[in-house]
């Protein structure tokens, strides 16, 4: 196992101008990193399940010299709005299109990690108006393994009812190809959020899309993948515990004219394992390269 020096969110954001504060998104109160001038083209970055916008704290600085980066908690997650009911796609793809009417952009690109992802590509179905370039990274919601299910369910359940450094630390290795990547740092960030009183009610809303039937009704299917207008750049790892390389070759199949770009060494959160190589595909892509 590697020994890696220490790290933090707050050395990955040292240098970076940034603001972070709440954004009233419709009716959803929404949490938010941002980094990069606000006349810039906007990017939104989605996280995965029971994630936060501090997924992408080292990923800000590098977008921010060519766009206005958001990186937001999604409703029932980090700090943003958790609502009293299990939470399904249609709600998510409301939250995205009210953060967009509130920052006041009519398009935006795209990058989602995992249920991200999945967000993203049936916004880009749903809204083709409204999406630039879309990046689905690790994306949700073309499987439905019920070993990986229930491991997620799982683990997140158990953080949930008891938020200790060791059950916080065991959901976060879940996401790494390598677990010596969790830091300290990074299990006190997630554990502060896991921590709120209103945390276990809004891990089980969450969680409703690793039920079969909820999930079936939300799935990605092969004609919403074939019906995603906007470019798109499939980005997949070697070591992803949610599903193998094969399912990226046939989602890039299916989206017309969609890249396919796959990372080695790396697990659920690329952008995090090895930023320099996601940047640098990453942003080829976004700017047309």
């Amino acid at each position: 196992m590697t020994t890696r020096p220490y790290s933090s969110v707050w050395s990955d954001l040292a240098s970076v101008p940034f603001s972070q504060g709440y954004l009233q998104a419709g009716p959803y109160r929404t949490r938010y990193l941002h980094a990069g001038g606000e006349d810039k083209p906007v990017l939104l970055m989605l996280h995965g399940i029971t994630g936060h916008a501090e997924a992408y704290v080292r990923n800000l600085a590098a977008h921010a010299e060519h766009f206005s980066v958001w990186a937001i908690d999604f409703i029932g997650h980090g700090y943003s709005s958790k609502p009293d009911h299990p939470l399904e796609i249609p709600h998510y793809l409301d939250q995205v299109e009210h953060v967009l009417d509130a920052l006041g952009a009519q398009k935006a690109y795209f990058t989602g990690e995992s249920l991200g992802g999945w967000v993203t590509a049936k916004f880009a179905q749903n809204r083709p108006d409204r999406v630039e370039r879309i990046v689905l990274n690790t994306m949700g919601g073309t499987m439905a393994n019920p070993k990986v299910m229930e491991r997620l369910y799982t683990l997140s359940m158990e953080a949930a009812k008891d938020p200790s450094w060791e059950r916080v630390k065991a959901r976060l290795e879940w996401l790494m190809a390598d677990p010596t990547m969790v830091t300290d740092d990074l299990i006190r960030t997630r554990q502060a959020i896991f921590q709120q009183p209103e945390w276990l009610e809004a891990c089980k809303a969450n969680m409703a899309l690793q039920d079969p039937d909820i999930r079936r009704r939300n799935m990605v299917t092969d004609d919403d993948l074939r019906a995603i207008a906007a470019p798109a750049l499939v980005l997949w790892t070697t070591k992803d515990p949610s599903g193998p390389v094969d399912e990226a070759r046939r989602i890039a199949s299916l989206i017309p004219g969609a890249r396919l770009a796959v990372m080695e060494n790396c697990g659920h959160w690329p952008q995090y394992e090895d930023t320099a190589t996601f940047n640098r595909i990453h942003l080829d892509f976004l700017l047309g390269q």
